[in-house]
């Protein structure tokens, strides 16, 4: 099974994590072949199917995985257990000091992060959205990890594949909130070829608003999920394309017991 680690975050002892591609699945056409994501119009038995090979490439059971139904906001998941076989509260987080509970994140450009804590033996993941990033769902899943113990100067970040600026045109509107949250934002944003327009880059933004929340470390992949069509999903690409619907890519991280 084809899949893609962090490095930094994999010397973390007691802790597994996986950001994986789309290959290795049973799924096919749009979907074709991990597509983990259960709110897609894939064959549901084809979903579940490709969630437990994703569990066994961590060497966890089918149920051991939790995802949440993302809405691109900062609502945060604590969690003691797995939650049961299709329950998913609206959430775009979920955090856990329970060893053998994996937390997924599904993703399709957006930014996965994962987050460890290696002394308090806490984790965290979180699907980081432009919304949800200028809304603060970073600083509320390391809120959340705190309250089970965690600290954030102990804490190290991993960032997921996710879209990159050369694929992320953004409308003339779009810097403005970024903007008026703090000016230094502007370095973010790059003149895009279509006259008005800006290319975005949400994976510069989220790992500078994790060191400003003062995490330890911070890790970034530099995968384009947009421009690597045979390794990742992409909501940005199936757009582009006129396709009908996306496959969603998984991101987990599990404390071993």
């Amino acid at each position: 099974m084809a899949l893609v680690t962090l490095g930094p975050l994999n010397d973390i002892d007691g802790m597994r994590h996986a950001f994986f591609t789309r290959q290795g699945g049973v799924s096919t056409g749009l979907y074709s072949s991990l597509n983990c994501g259960l709110g897609s119009g894939d064959d549901a038995t084809a979903v579940r199917t490709n969630r437990a090979r994703a569990m066994e490439a961590l060497e966890l059971p089918a149920g051991s995985l939790t995802t949440v139904y993302q809405v691109h906001g900062r609502e945060v998941v604590t969690l003691d257990a797995p939650l049961a076989d299709g329950e998913r509260p609206k959430a775009d987080a979920l955090v856990t000091a329970t060893p053998g509970v994996a937390l997924g994140i599904l993703t399709a450009d957006c930014v996965p992060v994962v987050f460890c804590d290696p002394s308090a033996k806490v984790i965290g993941a979180a699907h980081a959205g432009w919304k949800g990033a200028i809304g603060g769902v970073l600083e509320a899943t390391l809120d959340a990890m705190g309250r089970l113990g965690a600290a954030a100067g102990r804490t190290r970040a991993g960032i997921g594949p996710c879209i990159a600026q050369r694929s992320y045109e953004v409308g003339p509107e779009f810097p403005a909130p970024f903007l008026a949250e703090n000016e230094d934002n502007g370095r973010f944003f790059a003149p895009a070829r279509t006259p008005g327009k800006w290319m975005f880059d949400l994976r510069g933004y989220v790992a500078d608003r994790l060191t400003r929340a003062g995490v330890g470390e911070v890790s970034a992949l530099p995968n384009d999920t947009c421009g690597e069509a045979d390794r990742f999903f992409s909501y940005r690409r199936s757009c582009l394309r006129g396709e009908a619907d996306y496959g969603r890519g998984l991101s987990a991280i599990v404390l071993e017991g």
